[in-house]
């Protein structure tokens, strides 16, 4: 053996790292110079060296040598932004580091390189791309466009800033202005653009049933219902129903009121919840949550393809699973009258809304009813029918009490300055017989979407506390303060509105929860809020706890969704270490989690955001569907942004934003940079954020993602001279309708 005893990956390490800073070498030299004898001493060697390609303290060449990655350089994954204008990695620290496109050395998006740190870039580092090590992305989606004997596609991702060539013989037949999916051939070298080959045509641009397509290919998602074959294998595999013997060393509630509260169309419940009142005037609150963590065990395929996906992706209609049908809608999902295995947490709490007494358990359930929140809000609100009151009058003493005990626990977080009330900018789609956007409406929130939200915050911060308390390892979901610059932003605005806003050396969220109560009744109160959530940074996972700024907790976590988000799925396997070491993790686990947790944390956080940037960028397809219905139609807008060129703007019933260009606006605006305003130079007319202005609809472009507007009394001056000549210019994108005529608008 090469080493014997110890932390054997930190020792061959601090070989490699001893052999490559000297002259890069290739793996098998690194066998030959650590008298690597097995294959035992070459798994480890190569396990090592993978390590350090990960945590970017070396790299390899096109020649297969491993070279140190020195102070001055970083390895990391460039991320560009949706212009395509600019590009940032982070470092191991978390740290960005900006990359102009000059700097960029032919990289795309997602590609992992190394990069030399060269100066400063406004406030941050700079670098300059010197060696591209790896290109994640292998497909892209685009539009086609022919150019006599070879063609283009031009991606639909503003992010991957090059067309690619298409030679004659790998076109696929595909038309010109068709949306194709690329198989990547070549990235793009100095002089030459990268090449593809059409392996499938989605449609035309317009036709709502490739919408979903075009999201899965630009971000690189599995397809709905698709799982590797070993996945599958091992799904099936598991039984159906549950055994006696799985009963053992659980604590069983098969007796107890317990219920999942859910939406009409949910098929996967992760939670469910029962309640007492004590004889002491405390409540015992119980969330059950379905224990996942016995079927997937660490070193199974179904584990590490929900690693690989970490979460569950909603599109709408369509849910990309995290693990398959067969756990998350059936044997993992507490389904109404059904066994189901729980890590089931009874939390005691009192009047104040404090815990003051919580247990976790490995535990079994029957669920007496799966509810529905449009159910239960009938029921809360004295609004159901004696059908309703015969299927679940039962629960209604148990409803009320819930709804008692959620005004105590969201009094609770607001004495202690957690921010509450902010509308989550939710809609949902009704759509015609041929799949068409026909109306977009706000979703609204109940009492029992309520009592779900403080039961599972609750849950998730009693959970987090055992292992924080102890100073154990954990993942957390944590939220950094806010954006200083946004704050300055926010509080210009409140100013100008006549509301006064301090900013205090140490910020608190009390401060901004004051603010939103303050102005729950003024007319620009959702422009003030929407200001107010950009000002406040991400929430991420992370093995260091910072505490949650928003919820103003000291400890928070993700325990309750482990059907659907990885992170909570490893809340459970540590929470069996727990109970297993009577409350405690015993020494080899608190190793293991503090090796393997970082990474997770970052690789989750980031599936995350592409999760949530592929939801939003089809929700945002789906508003602009809707829209290009009512070109040249007026609506008042309210301004949410303003910029050196331009406004953007919103119209708050739909929930659309888009841009109202500078060289609409009639006069030449100057950009007013201490209070975020457009001042015309000579009618000094201001434009400012949540200003509400009359505009019409004049493009809207669904690959894009772009909703153009102009003024409205821009407009009328436009239909005097010749409308429809500026209008078809405008919306040559199949979008053949033009503006209305004067006297026809809305």
């Amino acid at each position: 053996m090469i080493y014997s005893g110890g932390d054997l990956v930190v020792d061959i390490e601090k070989k490699i790292i001893e052999i490559i800073k000297h002259k890069p070498v290739i793996l098998k030299k690194i066998y030959e110079l650590l008298q690597a004898e097995n294959k035992e001493d070459r798994r480890l060697i190569r396990k090592t060296a993978k390590k350090m390609l990960s945590d970017g303290i070396a790299y390899k060449d096109s020649k297969n040598k491993y070279h140190l990655v020195s102070s001055k350089q970083v390895v990391g994954t460039i991320e560009f932004t949706k212009s395509g204008n600019m590009a940032f990695l982070s470092d191991k620290n978390g740290d960005e580091i900006a990359i102009t496109v000059e700097n960029s050395l032919n990289a795309m998006h997602k590609d992992r390189v190394l990069i030399e740190k060269i100066g400063q870039w406004r406030d941050l580092p700079s670098g300059r791309v010197i060696r591209i090590l790896n290109n994640e992305i292998e497909r892209i989606v685009g539009q086609f466009q022919k150019k006599k004997m070879f063609g283009f596609v031009i991606p639909l991702n503003g992010k991957i800033n090059y067309d690619f060539y298409i030679s004659p013989e790998n076109m696929n037949n595909a038309k010109e202005g068709e949306i194709v999916e690329v198989e990547i051939l070549k990235h793009k070298s100095k002089n030459k653009n990268p090449e593809g080959k059409i392996i499938k045509i989605l449609g035309k641009p317009g036709d709502p049933s490739i919408d979903l397509p075009i999201i899965i290919t630009k971000h690189g998602l599995p397809n709905p219902g698709e799982f590797p074959k070993k996945v599958m294998e091992e799904a099936l595999k598991i039984p159906e129903k549950i055994s006696k013997k799985e009963f053992k060393g659980r604590k069983d509630f098969r007796d107890q009121l317990i219920f999942t509260i859910d939406g009409d169309t949910a098929k996967d419940f992760d939670d469910a919840v029962g309640l007492k009142k004590l004889n002491n005037g405390n409540y015992e609150l119980g969330v059950h949550i379905a224990d996942v963590s016995h079927y997937v065990n660490d070193n199974s395929d179904l584990n590490k393809e929900a690693y690989k996906r970490s979460t569950s992706i909603y599109l709408i209609n369509t849910v990309i699973p995290m693990l398959p049908h067969e756990l998350s809608d059936w044997i993992c999902s507490l389904v109404q009258d059904e066994d189901r295995l729980t890590m089931s947490l009874i939390m005691e709490i009192n009047k104040d809304g404090d815990v003051v007494k919580s247990n976790i358990y490995n535990g079994i359930i029957n669920s007496k009813k799966r509810l529905t929140y449009s159910k239960a809000n009938k029921i809360l609100e004295n609004n159901a029918d004696e059908n309703l009151m015969e299927e679940i009058g039962f629960l209604k003493e148990t409803l009320e009490s819930m709804k008692e005990l959620m005004y105590i626990i969201r009094e609770n977080r607001k004495r202690r300055g957690s921010i509450l009330d902010i509308e989550s900018g939710e809609v949902y789609f009704e759509f015609d017989e041929n799949g068409y956007v026909k109306d977009i409406l706000k979703r609204e929130r109940g009492i029992s979407e309520k009592i779900i939200e403080e039961f599972m915050i609750k849950a998730n911060e009693t959970v987090a506390e055992f292992f924080d308390i102890k100073g154990l390892p954990f993942i957390y979901r944590v939220h950094e303060n806010p954006d200083g610059e946004m704050l300055i932003q926010l509080k210009n605005y409140l100013e100008i509105l006549g509301i006064k806003f301090k900013i205090p050396e140490t910020m608190h969220p009390k401060v901004l929860q004051e603010i939103l109560e303050k102005t729950k009744d003024h007319p620009l109160n959702e422009s003030i809020q929407k200001l107010l959530v950009r000002s406040m940074k991400r929430a991420i996972y992370s093995n260091n706890n910072i505490g949650h700024f928003g919820l103003a907790s000291n400890s928070y976590t993700h325990f309750t969704s482990p059907i659907r988000r990885y992170p909570d799925l490893i809340v459970h396997k540590m929470l069996k270490k727990y109970i297993e070491g009577k409350n405690d993790l015993k020494k080899q686990d608190i190793e293991k989690y503090s090796k393997i947790l970082p990474d997770i944390s970052e690789s989750c956080s980031k599936k995350e955001r592409v999760a949530d940037e592929a939801e939003w960028d089809l929700i945002d397809m789906k508003k602009i569907e809707y829209i290009r219905k009512h070109i040249g139609e007026k609506y008042e807008v309210f301004v949410t942004g303003v910029t050196k060129f331009g406004l953007f703007v919103e119209i708050p019933e739909k929930m659309i934003n888009g841009l109202i260009h500078i060289s609409e606006l009639d006069d030449y605006f100057i950009y007013n940079e201490r209070d975020n305003s457009l001042v015309g130079d000579k009618t000094k007319k201001t434009y400012r954020v949540g200003d509400k202005i009359k505009a019409v609809v004049a493009k809207a472009d669904k690959l894009t993602l772009q909703v153009d507007f102009i003024p409205y009394e821009n407009y009328i001056k436009i239909n005097k001279k010749n409308t429809k000549n500026y209008f078809n210019k405008k919306n040559k994108n199949g979008n053949k309708k033009t503006f209305k005529k004067k006297g026809k608008n809305k």
